[in-house]
């Protein structure tokens, strides 16, 4: 009796895209960007990965859709835990391969997580297995103009490094930056990566400020129909950056595989744990006992989050009070049942975003704080004038007390 082998089917050439950046830089609004070119006839992969263990990024992207993903046959898959780039390349490469293998896409777009040095990413996707199955084109890097003003992101490792692995920069949020501000920032960028496109996202307020109000709307169609095209464009334009680095894995495959190792060491605090696919032991616990809450400190940073049973009601007012009074929070993000309905939760310190959603199967609430040694608290901030309340804010963020946290938003519950 002959027992028939399914033969594997074999991927080449799939375009595929990264789009990376800082906490809240704006990567998921590019992403919708880029997803709204899509032919409707045409099926796209997307791979999110998110710090946190609690995957919220998925529904903040198919909440900010018109439809739900499915049915504009773009398939998601989220890796939740940490960098899918820090500590090995499994995690990588089983959700690529499900993704490519389970939905055949014409087209795969990858979003690492904002707390990633994308280095460790370029240098597993220019390894030879991904070179005949993967089509790398253009590393797509968001920036945001209102972080860059500040001492404390510029001057940031990890503010910096997705700047240096760019092929095309996408600067958002620059509507306040004068000239001189706008020159500053290109020679900042220039010294990171003198070989970096630049592209300035649409600002609809620097369009009204330059342009008769009977002709806006007109103008603003013109300058986002071209926006749209410029950015689109990139999703057909190979990457020198990982063309570049494939040619060194060829030459010296050693040596580029001793690069990926020093480099992941680098990031050693973040646990063995972190670097698992999206079913985690965290996330099966979470899904089988709510409330569910974790926190843990990764390189600079403290994250927390939550999972609420869908009955649980959140007073709004409160909820929205109480994490903009978290010590120097970075990025908090959620999908939440509250008294004003179920809302979708995006903040970062330069916008603050809410929006009505349909009701979700459990809330879900992720924050991220910076600790209090991540930046130098003695440095002067002239253009933002740092107090030493601001200062005492980030000491504050490494001794918070996480029980105390859990109490007050379980008295929110109504």
């Amino acid at each position: 009796m002959s027992i028939s082998v399914k033969n594997p089917i074999i991927f080449q050439n799939i375009p595929c895209t990264l789009v990376t950046g800082f906490l809240g830089a704006g990567k998921t609004t590019v992403i919708n960007q880029l997803l709204a070119t899509k032919p409707n006839d045409e099926r796209w992969a997307l791979l999110i990965n998110e710090f946190g263990r609690i995957g919220i990024d998925g529904a903040l992207l198919a909440s900010s859709q018109d439809n739900d993903l499915e049915q504009q046959n773009i398939a998601m898959r989220e890796v939740s835990g940490g960098c899918i780039c820090c500590t090995s390349q499994l995690p990588l490469q089983i959700a690529i391969s499900r993704l490519l293998n389970d939905h055949h896409p014409r087209r795969l777009l990858i979003e690492p997580t904002g707390l990633a040095h994308p280095r460790e990413l370029i240098l597993q996707l220019s390894a030879p297995h991904w070179q005949t199955a993967l089509q790398m084109n253009a590393v797509i890097t968001v920036l945001s103009g209102e972080q860059w003003q500040q001492i404390k992101y510029r001057d940031h490792e990890g503010f910096q490094a997705p700047v240096r692995d760019a092929d095309v920069l996408v600067i958002n949020r620059y509507a306040q930056l004068n000239t001189s501000e706008e020159q500053a920032l290109v020679e900042w960028i220039a010294k990171l990566n003198s070989q970096v496109k630049i592209i300035w996202a649409v600002s609809e307020l620097t369009v009204a400020e330059t342009i008769d109000s009977s002709d806006v709307h007109l103008i603003d169609n013109l300058v986002a129909d071209a926006y749209s095209t410029t950015l689109n464009d990139q999703l057909n334009k190979p990457s020198s950056i990982i063309s570049n680095q494939r040619k060194v894995n060829i030459a010296h495959p050693q040596k580029s595989l001793i690069g990926l190792q020093s480099q992941a060491n680098s990031l050693a605090t973040v646990p063995s744990s972190s670097s698992s696919t999206d079913e985690t032991e965290a996330q099966a616990s979470a899904n089988s006992d709510l409330p569910y809450r974790y926190h843990e400190e990764q390189q600079d940073f403290q994250l927390a989050g939550w999972r609420l049973p869908a009955h649980y009601i959140l007073n709004a007012d409160d909820l929205q009070n109480w994490l903009l009074n978290l010590p120097n929070w970075q990025r908090i993000k959620g999908v939440v049942h509250t008294s004003d309905g179920w809302l979708q939760i995006n903040f970062n310190p330069g916008s603050l975003t809410t929006k009505t959603i349909d009701p979700q199967t459990d809330s879900r609430l992720e924050i991220i704080l910076q600790l209090g040694n991540a930046v130098d608290t003695n440095a002067v901030d002239t253009a933002t004038e740092k107090t030493e309340t601001e200062h005492d804010a980030k000491a504050s963020a490494a001794s918070i007390n996480w029980e105390d946290c859990d109490r007050e938003l379980m008295a929110m519950v109504i």
